[in-house]
């Protein structure tokens, strides 16, 4: 009897000490997790080349957005036309100064297509659209300014919504409440266009 009671005392003491472990390495992780994501929510606020509004905003997603739009995303180089100013282009050696005249306001050409406004110009909307339909654009690539009877796929072209599609739900949002926080501006459409009826470039 008394052998079994010491089994039993045995076993429970390492079934114990086995979920210590299994729990501190749990929460060892989940802190890394939250340093990586805080991490880089600072550098996102560190790098936003505009001010941003936080307004009715969560600014933690501001943050991360600005980080995934900024850091890795390379929206300016597309989406803002010319990405640098004149004396800050990296490219050229020069200390790095985002055009945030029209900053990420569209305009850049890519054979007939122009990149897009995704400031939020159209009731504090990015690109004028709504989360779902922010959604919906990223994941299947929907083109909601293609009209039916329109020549070319209904699809968006150049964008390259097929790498960006694998974002995390969380990401995308982040991203979405970025672009929702920087300062709205008109299309920046380039000589020998105008803005069309849905706010975007076409040829004149």
């Amino acid at each position: 009897m008394r052998r079994i009671l010491l089994v039993s005392s045995l076993l429970f003491v390492l079934v114990f000490a086995a979920a210590f472990v299994v729990a501190q390495r749990g929460q060892a992780q989940t802190d890394d997790n939250e340093a990586c994501k805080d991490g880089r929510v600072n550098i996102g606020f560190k790098i936003a080349p505009v001010p941003l509004d936080f307004e009715s905003k969560n600014r933690e997603l501001v943050g991360l957005g600005s980080y995934l739009v900024n850091a890795t995303g390379g929206c300016n180089d597309c989406h803002t036309s010319p990405s640098y100013t004149a004396t800050g282009n990296p490219f050229n050696g020069q200390p790095t100064q985002v055009n945030t005249a029209v900053y990420l306001a569209g305009g850049a050409a890519f054979g007939p297509f122009y990149s897009r406004d995704i400031t939020p110009y159209k009731e504090g909307l990015p690109a004028g659209r709504t989360w779902k339909e922010f959604l919906e654009v990223i994941r299947n690539g929907v083109d909601f300014d293609h009209e039916a009877g329109q020549p070319g796929p209904p699809l968006l072209q150049v964008m390259p919504w097929p790498d960006y599609r694998y974002m995390t739900d969380h990401e995308l949002l982040a991203i979405y409440e970025y672009l929702r926080a920087i300062p709205p501006l008109q299309p920046n459409c380039p000589s020998g266009t105008t803005v069309a009826s849905n706010g975007e470039c076409e040829p004149n």
